[in-house]
């Protein structure tokens, strides 16, 4: 239960009362400002708690935005200030000082609230304030300034502020004209019946795993009901962030399963293309792990970007500037956001694909459009990188680390090398670890299957990693680090695989690059959640990226193909049970705050 402190009796007529209680809170009254100390100090300290001013007039959603919001441990309106465990002690702090401001003595109440606010503010505390727009919040001081409070309340519906901002406020063309103009109203359906946003995603999941048994069937009713049943999984997707938005049911645990849910169900997706492919004789899988594995590398370019420049200062670029310049020209907006293919525009893309031609040519389509929105996006960034003068910090180096997975091997390696790296120019560490990837492959793709030479080239991958991260990663383009790792683990085991020209071992090989994949995303929300990035004890037990990559062309050299494939398949196995149980342990139990990801990648 949370409390909310009134200071003061309520105004005749005021709703405040009841508005608070449908918030959640039990409202108490206070005297005077020692009163209100009293009163704040009785509440248990893993306890919400507000200050609000019993003069408050305005919307029901402004205070819902102001008070309920669980992301943040400190919030205000006007006439209103509340704390969660995490803010406690420095709301504490500020209502002792303004009780010791009168002297010792029991002084009025009014604007107790914003004169606490003031006080964090001078203390340098982060106070949240959130946007409101046209909803009222104000601290009427007389009757005739209370009169036009209420006027202007009763002159904007709040429900309709609040349906409009459940909506995301920038997402892609297909999303914001074809899903959100209904899929807020099924949000609002949800909330009045008590579901929560955890539980539409999941059945956004279970629609799109339907949807994938559906295209395993290979017949054409299934992949046409494929089709339909994966866009229905889109707008539960597009729901359950309103949803949150709409009722401020944010949670870390919530963000991880929207954004890991999404990855599962498109990838899953792929898989029941290439079953149904395989139904009808057609062997697709090679271009379903493609397609998979050109997805992650773009996600991860997103988040290495994002990462690498989410606190850089004297941020400045002039291919920035232009790229804003070109947004204030309202069509250039919607064809940018639609040429990236963003999630609405890709799945809608793949579902009437599905269902009017085949998962070949649904294949191809898909990679031609990822390969060129990826080429898109891609350079762009590059060009920012080249052109922006930015220092990165210590915080932005440690994540590309992170993100990098080195394992035991090339941490190891890393220390050898870092004199060396340290007097190289500032674009090796992309360089070389452009170079290593690109011997890797070249060497894993000499003709035959097995052989030393995609051994050799994991040796000389292992080594040119290490040197690629002997140094912080704070170099204009060193995000590119990360994205060239996985493209170079990825693109082996889809090479090697392939060269095996055995049944199941490129499906082994899909199930393979997923678990990785998985663990790769679970590092960048645990990131993103603030929450750290994965134990190292779990990075040592899955060997890093360039282990893994060893490991491969090693068990390729020494088995036979058929060997090949079980070993990949047990692989798999081992890798993902390691991965998944450590992350469901992590989020269920993570006390990481409530987030939710406004800007989930395309």
């Amino acid at each position: 239960m949370s409390t909310a402190i009134l200071t003061g009796q309520p105004v005749p007529g005021s709703s405040l009362e009841g508005d608070l209680r449908s918030l959640g809170y039990d409202v108490r009254v206070a005297a005077d400002t020692a009163d209100a100390e009293t009163l704040l100090a009785q509440v248990p300290g893993d306890q919400r708690v507000a200050v609000v001013d019993a003069r408050f007039v305005g919307h029901l959603h402004a205070l819902r935005l102001g008070l309920a919001d669980p992301r943040f441990p400190l919030a205000a309106i006007p006439g209103a200030v509340t704390a969660q465990s995490a803010g406690r002690q420095a709301l504490t702090r500020a209502m002792a000082r303004e009780n010791s401001a009168g002297g010792g003595t029991a002084v009025a109440v009014d604007s107790l609230a914003d004169r606490i606010v003031t006080a964090l503010d001078h203390d340098g505390t982060d106070v949240h304030r959130p946007e409101l727009g046209s909803l009222v919040a104000a601290v009427p001081a007389d009757p005739q300034a209370r009169n036009e409070a209420r006027q202007a309340v009763a002159a904007v519906d709040d429900e309709a502020v609040r349906l409009k901002s459940a909506v995301k406020s920038r997402d892609g063309f297909f999303t914001t004209f074809c899903i959100s103009p209904y899929s807020r109203y099924i949000a609002r359906w949800c909330a009045r019946r008590g579901l929560t946003p955890n539980q539409v995603t999941t059945a956004s999941l279970i629609t799109a795993l339907i949807a994938a048994g559906c295209a395993a069937t290979g017949t054409r009713g299934g992949f046409v009901a494929a089709g339909v049943l994966l866009i229905a999984s889109f707008v539960l997707d597009c729901t359950d962030g309103q949803l949150a938005r709409y009722s401020l049911q944010y949670s870390t645990l919530g963000a991880w399963l929207d954004a890991t849910f999404d990855r599962a169900k498109e990838y899953a997706y792929y898989a029941g293309l290439a079953l149904g492919a395989a139904r009808g004789g057609d062997d697709v899988w090679a271009l379903a792990l493609g397609a998979m594995i050109l997805q992650t590398c773009r996600h991860v370019v997103d988040f290495s970007f994002n990462e690498a420049n989410h606190d850089a200062t004297a941020n400045t670029s002039p291919t920035a500037a232009l790229s804003d310049k070109l947004d204030s020209v309202g069509w250039t907006v919607w064809v940018r956001r639609m040429i990236v293919l963003p999630i609405g525009e890709r799945w809608a893309m793949i579902a009437v694909l599905t269902a009017v031609t085949t998962p070949r040519i649904t294949f191809y389509v898909l990679l031609v459009g990822c390969a060129f929105a990826a080429t898109y996006t891609t350079a762009g960034r590059v060009l920012r990188s080249l052109t922006r003068k930015a220092r990165r910090t210590d915080r932005a180096a440690q994540a590309l680390a992170d993100l990098a997975d080195s394992g035991p091997l090339a941490q190891g390696l890393a220390g050898v090398f870092k004199n060396v790296a340290s007097r190289l120019p500032g674009i090796a560490a992309p360089a070389v670890a452009l170079l290593g990837a690109l011997v890797l492959l070249g060497l894993a793709a000499q003709p035959g299957f097995g052989g030393p030479w995609a051994v050799v080239g994991a040796v000389v991958y292992a080594a040119t990693s290490a040197l690629a991260v002997a140094r912080p990663l704070k170099g204009a383009l060193d995000w590119l680090v990360p994205p060239f790792f996985r493209a170079a683990e990825y693109g082996l085991v889809l090479l090697l695989a392939a060269k095996a020209e055995v049944n199941g071992a490129l499906p082994a090989a899909f199930g393979l690059v997923a678990a990785v994949a998985y663990h790769h995303y679970d590092t960048v929300y645990r990131i993103r959640g603030n929450a750290g990035a994965p134990p190292a004890w779990l990075v040592r037990a899955i060997g890093g990226h360039e282990g893994r990559t060893l490991l491969v062309t090693v068990l390729a050299a020494v088995l036979s193909a058929s060997q090949f494939s079980v070993a990949l398949t047990v692989l798999a196995v081992a890798v993902a049970l390691v991965v998944l149980v450590e992350s469901i342990r992590f989020w269920v139990s993570s006390g990481a705050p409530a987030v939710h990801d406004e800007g989930e990648p395309a």
